[in-house]
């Protein structure tokens, strides 16, 4: 797509300049030029790699000048000649290719679609009469990962997941950050939480095993039509955030299974601070110490049950009873008791969310 509209672009300005004008790709390939015999030859020693998108550069009697998205430039215009008029064309010829080849991804291209729907870009009118124009399937099922890294990386997280889904007519892939990679994955109605949790699990081993790359993923609900997808997206997002509150090691998080930590999430921070006043009333959580805090967590980890719990910590049975009496005393909750541990336990999940003081989306 991008040749024919390159040459259609310097097959009109063939005759308003007085020169040989071109584009070649990343590799040196001519992919379009006013002297259509040259289309498909190739300028050796001209690969993009080592090229800077400010600078023009002279190479076999002719001009060039990279243009493109990344770095280094995904094209090159060329010009015949290497005196400063060269230069001027090349660096005009840029600029015009640049505005009309992204005008053009904007209205035609699938993954930029995708992701203005994903970030909530394009209004909800819009939405249907665009994929009609670029003949999208909007009743597929489809689930939103988003793919968070950890650190600077030498390899881009990007461009391994880039492979890792070949189908690019069902599977888009983008960055909206330095850090956060979106997958929007069309899947089989009848697919499993636990399959898509497999494939989020290869990729962060991917990411991991081969390119020494800690990485993330949150994992929304499958939706079925285009608008929807924002949904799913931002539940992928809370998914990380509620998981880097309460279980900050857990590197798989999908937002079907988190329970109630995603309500007290969904909590004012008020109410949250009402909650533990209405709680602790004898006596503020802060009085108990990390010896006591530990045991608290082996008694909820062996389903409050004594016997287990005191093995556990290798302590006497009396030791912990004590313990527990001890933080009965405290707080006025009895962990023995069903009811009370619930609240405890809540108590503990809204402490730890007051204290991460987490982003909303």
């Amino acid at each position: 797509m991008s040749n024919r509209l390159f040459q259609g672009i310097i097959h009109q300005m063939k005759d308003v300049l007085d020169r040989t004008i071109g584009v070649i790709d990343d590799k040196g390939n001519v992919i379009s030029c006013s002297e259509l015999q040259k289309i498909g030859d190739v300028f050796e020693g001209c690969n993009l790699s080592s090229a800077n998108l400010k600078d023009c550069f002279v190479k076999d009697t002719y001009t060039f000048k990279p243009f493109g998205t990344n770095e280094k430039g995904d094209y090159a215009v060329f010009v015949a000649g290497t005196d400063e008029i060269a230069s001027r064309y090349a660096g005009l010829l840029t600029v015009s290719l640049t505005s009309i080849k992204q005008y053009h991804d904007e209205k035609y291209d699938r993954n930029n679609f995708i992701k203005n729907v994903i970030l909530d870009n394009i209004l909800p009118g819009d939405v249907y009469v665009k994929a009609r124009e670029l003949h999208f399937g909007t009743d597929a099922h489809r689930i939103v990962l988003l793919v968070r890294t950890v650190g600077k990386t030498e390899v881009s997280a990007y461009d391994v997941i880039v492979n890792l889904f070949p189908d690019k007519q069902k599977d888009f892939i983008f960055n909206i950050s330095e850090t956060d990679t979106v997958i929007v994955k069309e899947i089989h109605p009848d697919i499993e939480t636990k399959d898509i949790e497999k494939l989020a699990r290869s990729i962060v081993d991917t990411l991991s095993s081969e390119f020494y790359i800690r990485s993330f993923v949150g994992i929304g609900t499958v939706v079925t039509g285009i608008k929807d997808l924002a949904r799913s997206f931002k539940e992928a997002q809370v998914a990380l955030e509620v998981s880097k509150v309460f279980d900050a090691e857990k590197s798989i998080v999908s937002f079907d299974n988190l329970g109630i930590a995603r309500l007290i999430y969904q909590l004012p921070t008020t109410v949250c601070e009402m909650f533990l006043k209405e709680v602790f009333k004898k006596g503020s959580i802060e009085l108990l110490d990390q010896e006591t805090l530990f045991t608290i967590q082996r008694f909820f980890e062996n389903n409050l049950n004594v016997s287990e719990t005191s093995r556990g910590l290798f302590v006497h049975r009396n030791t912990l009873v004590y313990r527990l009496e001890k933080i009965k005393k405290l707080t006025g909750l009895d962990l023995r008791e069903f009811d009370h541990a619930i609240i405890f336990k809540v108590a503990l999940m809204v402490k730890k969310y007051l204290n991460s003081n987490p982003v909303k989306y």
